[in-house]
């Protein structure tokens, strides 16, 4: 965001407003990251999903209260969107139980070029999908505890300890999921650093 430019609750609250122009600038600043959020989870239709997610967002922005940041908001649409999408696939899901690659997605790696890159991945895809989602936007998005609480519809003490369980499973998902030592010592040696090397593959 530039300096000057107007915050995301500013933009927000010229939306209400009337003012179209400010929605679409909102809009503009979280694409990507919306995008992102849905590209490591599904395998098709992730156009469709984010264009959902500002449209649940459009529907439902005077429900935002400002309890915490507009990013947490959209991301808490967004979790609830990619369970509708899987419950429109299969059935009901549980995503404190099951994984992306327990409900059988499997997006494209092709964008992932580094061992370490596509280790992490589909360690990521192995965690059920709260604490995917969890470690994503703690690493991804930089999300705070309270937004992270929000986003995920809990409290902040139940978010801090899902945390570290979700971060504590993705070490022990790397070491089981590694065909090769060398890239599982150099994911876990550095795994802040690769976490953020997938986000800039995964666009």
């Amino acid at each position: 965001m530039e300096a000057g430019s107007p915050d995301d609750i500013e933009l927000l609250e010229a939306w209400r407003g009337g003012d179209a122009a400010a929605g679409n600038t909102l809009f503009g600043r979280h694409f990507s990251a919306v995008n992102r959020f849905f590209r490591s989870k599904v395998e098709g239709g992730v156009e469709d999903l984010v264009q959902a997610t500002f449209m649940a967002c459009v529907e439902g922005r005077d429900r935002f209260e400002g309890r915490s940041s507009f990013r947490a908001y959209l991301f808490g649409i967004a979790r609830h969107q990619l369970l509708a999408w899987y419950k429109g696939r299969r059935r009901e899901v549980d995503p404190e139980r099951e994984s992306a690659a327990d409900l059988g997605v499997s997006p494209s790696e092709a964008v992932v070029q580094r061992e370490e890159s596509r280790l992490l991945l589909r360690a990521l895809r192995s965690l059920p999908l709260d604490q995917q989602i969890t470690v994503e936007l703690f690493y991804w998005e930089g999300l705070t505890g309270n937004e992270l609480a929000q986003a995920l519809g809990v409290s902040p003490h139940t978010v801090r300890s899902r945390l570290n369980r979700a971060r504590t499973a993705l070490r022990e998902a790397i070491e089981r999921l590694a065909t090769d030592p060398a890239a599982a010592r150099s994911t876990l040696d550095d795994l802040d650093g690769w976490a953020l090397r997938l986000r800039v593959q995964i666009g």
